[in-house]
């Protein structure tokens, strides 16, 4: 049975779009894997540090779990998992929302917080050390991409 593919979708790539594609790749998957050998050894993860951080900034600490999940670019139920896992440590603690009482909201304890606090300082001089500094001086354009690429994608997981 044939499909009707709109023709553009099938253009190939031209080999500066492919060689920016590529490199996009690696720049989504080296970053982390650079930061892995020090986040197991630090108190949080970097996908825990990314949930935790925009607690912090909330007012009253708290977030709605969808709002939580787009601040951490992460789907549903990932962030449900995290958030679960960080509430077994008593950093994060979960409730219904409280003004309309439909779906759940997240909030930040004072040992999230402190948690936070703490590997702040060490995660971020890793990131400097490990990627950051190894980055021409040119200023990167990612912070600029980011919204154009994010804007499409798709919570679903």
């Amino acid at each position: 049975m044939a499909t009707n593919v709109d023709p553009i979708e099938l253009a190939p790539l031209s080999p500066d779009e492919f060689l920016l594609w590529q490199n996009l790749g690696r720049l989504v998957h080296c970053p982390p894997r650079a930061l892995e050998g020090y986040t197991s050894r630090s108190s949080l993860t970097m996908t825990e540090c990314a949930v935790l951080l925009p607690l912090s900034d909330a007012p009253g600490h708290r977030m709605h779990m969808s709002a939580l999940a787009a601040a951490a670019s992460l789907t549903p139920s990932r962030i449900t998992r995290v958030v679960d896992g960080l509430g077994k440590h008593d950093m994060v603690r979960k409730g219904r929302h409280g003004q309309d009482g439909r779906g759940s909201e997240a909030t930040l304890t004072g040992a999230g917080l402190h948690a936070m606090r703490a590997a702040s300082p060490a995660q971020l001089a890793s990131a400097r050390h490990r990627v950051l500094d190894r980055i021409p001086e040119h200023p990167p354009v990612c912070h600029r991409v980011r919204p154009w690429v994010c804007a499409g994608r798709s919570t679903s997981p």
